[in-house]
């Protein structure tokens, strides 16, 4: 009978750790937002990482009128990339004229505006690096919330609207001050658990901080280096653990993003890069571009051990890990593929520069855009280049592209009479239509 008891006693020991231990890992895994079928809610994508969702067929070809489901104006001018939630598009964009900074939406089905809310106006930086904008920063979404950085005043200004463009709350995050080097605001928010994430690099002080999605309250600051740089952060499960990561500053670093604290840093890259990290397995890959180039994988399990680094400057753009290999575009328009591994270069292709946008991944085939609006598809092999379709909208792109439910959304503009003109696309296949 007491063997029976005891048996009985063990089977409900286990039970209560098998459940304690499920509770642990669905409490880690609910810190990272998850994203909605068909959406694009942040910068780099459902995944983080520039790989959009599987499964779905966005057009191969186009042109401004071929596979084109909308077209709508954009007033003002920004880099930021376009996030789609639900039957809505949402972007940032700027007034230089005005000096003022709003937020816009658009009906994702028809194009048609929807509402632009300004949030700032006056107080702009005074100088800034002429291909950037006051409104280069991507929107994160989620819960029905939208999070927005613009720099104005001289420091990174956060703010928290509804999906009808209602102000839940506004906050000044961190100073953001250039000196020697007047680029401009570039980071993206990211998003986990009940915080925002910030990064402020800057000459002024730079500081990594969360605040609280609900009130904006700061929840956590961590000093940085006092230099420039442009990169946003990002939280992956690497080695094991969520992990914020951020390269630029002569390093990668790595965060624990509940409390800010360091977990690792390691010399890999240059002092300022635009870039967002990206991982596979126990590897975290990252370049940068000034004042000299370098791309490198880094050991994710604390050591901060550099696997491999290479001389490649990859100032803008980031980079894509796909099926235990590399793909980077470099500042000299040469498309490139290493072994994740070891970071043998596997092949590399001339395209045409310059290039700021970052690459995204659907299925096998990336897509990048060029400055001049040019678009090419290729496959993520190590085979070697192989071009699937090249094609042209706009003459000037930033923005990268949005690749979601099928549909495609590009940020371009054109000069018409000798005025800057943006213009936002969604492409689809004609026969889905």
């Amino acid at each position: 009978m007491r063997q029976i008891e005891r048996r009985v006693f063990q089977a409900a020991v286990g039970l209560v750790v098998v459940v304690g231990l499920l509770a642990v890992a669905e409490t880690v895994s609910a810190q990272v937002p998850k994203a909605a079928t068909g959406d694009w809610p942040w910068w780099r994508g459902p995944n983080f990482n520039g790989v959009a969702e599987s499964g779905q067929k966005p057009p191969i070809h186009w042109s401004d009128k071929k596979n084109v489901a909308w077209k709508a104006a954009v007033p003002g001018r920004g880099h930021s990339t376009p996030i789609v939630v639900g039957q809505r598009v949402f972007l940032q964009t700027a007034d230089d004229k005005a000096r003022s900074q709003s937020v816009l939406c658009y009906d994702r089905a028809t194009g048609k505006p929807l509402w632009q809310k300004e949030l700032h106006r006056g107080n702009l930086q005074k100088r800034i690096n002429p291909k950037n904008t006051y409104a280069t920063s991507t929107i994160a979404c989620d819960r029905g919330r939208l999070f927005v950085l613009f720099s104005n005043n001289a420091a990174v200004q956060a703010t928290a609207m509804d999906l009808d463009g209602k102000v839940i709350w506004k906050t000044t995050a961190a100073p953001f001050i250039e000196k020697k080097f007047p680029n401009g605001y570039a980071a993206s928010p990211v998003l986990y658990g009940n915080t925002v994430i910030v990064a402020s690099d800057c000459e002024g002080g730079g500081t990594l901080l969360a605040l609280d999605r609900d009130t904006g309250k700061r929840v956590w600051a961590t000093s940085r280096v006092g230099k420039t740089n442009y990169a946003s952060p990002v939280v992956g499960h690497v080695a094991g653990r969520d992990q914020l990561l951020i390269g630029g500053l002569d390093m990668v670093a790595s965060y624990d993003p509940k409390n800010g604290k360091l977990l690792w840093d390691a010399p890999a890259i240059a002092m300022q890069t635009s870039g967002t990290p990206v991982w596979e397995g126990n590897l975290v890959f990252a370049a940068g571009g000034y004042p000299s180039g370098s791309t490198a994988g880094i050991q994710a399990d604390g050591s901060g051990k550099i696997a491999w680094k290479n001389n490649h400057r990859i100032h803008e753009q980031s980079l894509l890990v796909h099926d235990g290999h590399v793909y980077g575009i470099n500042d000299t328009g040469i498309a490139l593929c290493w072994e994740a591994r070891t970071g043998r270069e596997v092949w590399k292709h001339r395209l045409k520069a310059p290039i700021s946008a970052s690459p995204t991944l659907v299925g096998e085939t990336i897509y990048l855009t060029n400055e001049l609006g040019t678009t090419w598809l290729y496959r993520a092999t190590p085979k070697g280049f192989e071009e699937i379709a090249v094609n042209q909208l706009g003459t000037i792109a930033f923005a990268s592209a949005t690749i979601c439910g099928g549909q495609i959304f590009l940020r371009v503009a054109d000069m018409v009479d000798e005025k800057r003109v943006e213009t936002l696309y969604c492409l689809q296949r004609d026969s889905e239509r």
